[in-house]
């Protein structure tokens, strides 16, 4: 079993996921409601409105759509995309390419429990948190 963070855009849902593919990689797929197979024209206002879009990196499985329901844009509330680089070099590049344009909420930066830890709320609105597994450069190895 697996827990995949779908997310929920107004309206920018193709742009902020090309974006994290630049920044991830990984395989996209976006689906508008223009390749909805149906019997009814689609409305022009929603030709390109994304229904579903997934970006796979490796194991890990990203998805979202555009919420037809709202138009408000701003940061998402009660939730954190959580990435975990394999190193601080790496969760620096996410870090700083997540935070370009967003907000910083915690500054990267060493902790007790992570070599690197950030969090930032990307010019999209998800809210984001990088961590770096495993115990702070330069601690003690417990035996």
């Amino acid at each position: 079993m697996a827990f995949n963070p779908y997310l929920f855009f107004t309206g920018d849902c193709r742009e902020a996921f090309t974006r994290y593919q630049e920044i991830f990689g990984g395989e996209l797929v976006v689906l508008t409601m223009n390749d909805v197979p149906n019997t009814e024209e689609t409305p022009v206002e929603m030709a390109d409105m994304v229904i579903h879009a997934a970006l796979k990196v490796g194991d890990a499985l990203l998805m979202a759509s555009d919420d037809p329901t709202t138009t408000t844009p701003g940061p998402k509330e009660g939730i954190m995309v959580s990435v975990d680089p394999p190193d601080a070099t790496e969760a620096k590049r996410i870090f700083d390419a997540l935070a370009d344009g967003g907000e910083v909420r915690q500054e990267l930066m060493e902790t007790f429990f992570s070599p690197a830890f950030g969090m930032c709320v990307d010019r999209f609105g998800i809210p984001w948190m990088i961590s770096v597994p495993g115990a702070m450069a330069g601690a003690p190895a417990s035996s």
